[in-house]
């Protein structure tokens, strides 16, 4: 199920697909989903949930997977990726493409008033408190504190907001 709220705006070039499992995916008041966004149902039946006023760039990649859920102004720079799902990969006698998925590490939460530059990656298990800001090319899994500034890869805190 695909939800739309009347004053956000979604581009026509945008792909969300609706799920088969029941996923449900919400686009808040006033959030801009840019042309070339994929919201594609796979990996579970998590539902995304984007809250009031987030901006969601062009390229950028959602997998439901576990769960997304985005605060609410929440700016995502362009070609980011939300993988909210891991792939089981453990047995050497089977395909990986056949072993399924791991359980959930908690899907993806992403607080108020948070910036994600370009090409951030997340991960299954984030959880991004309010106020922070990742920067371009991170790849994201585990909780940051609130209003931290954090880049790198492997991320690392290079400071705070005052």
């Amino acid at each position: 199920m695909i939800l739309v709220d009347p004053t956000a705006r979604v581009s026509p070039l945008a792909d969300i697909e609706d799920s088969t499992r029941g996923t449900r995916i919400e686009i808040g008041p006033r959030s801009v989903i840019d042309s070339f966004v994929k919201v594609k149902p796979a990996g579970g039946s998590g539902d995304v949930i984007i809250g009031e006023s987030v901006y969601i760039n062009s390229g950028c990649v959602l997998y439901t997977g576990n769960g997304i859920r985005i605060g609410n102004n929440v700016s995502v720079a362009a070609n980011c990726t939300f993988a909210p799902t891991n792939h089981g990969y453990a047995e050497r006698d089977k395909l990986i493409q056949h072993q399924g998925f791991l359980p959930s590490r908690g899907g993806i939460v992403i607080e108020d008033d948070v910036w994600l530059g370009a090409n951030v990656v997340l991960l299954d298990g984030a959880l991004i408190r309010r106020g922070c800001v990742i920067g371009a090319g991170a790849v994201v899994r585990g909780e940051l504190e609130e209003y931290g500034i954090y880049a790198g890869t492997p991320l690392r805190r290079i400071g705070a907001r005052q």
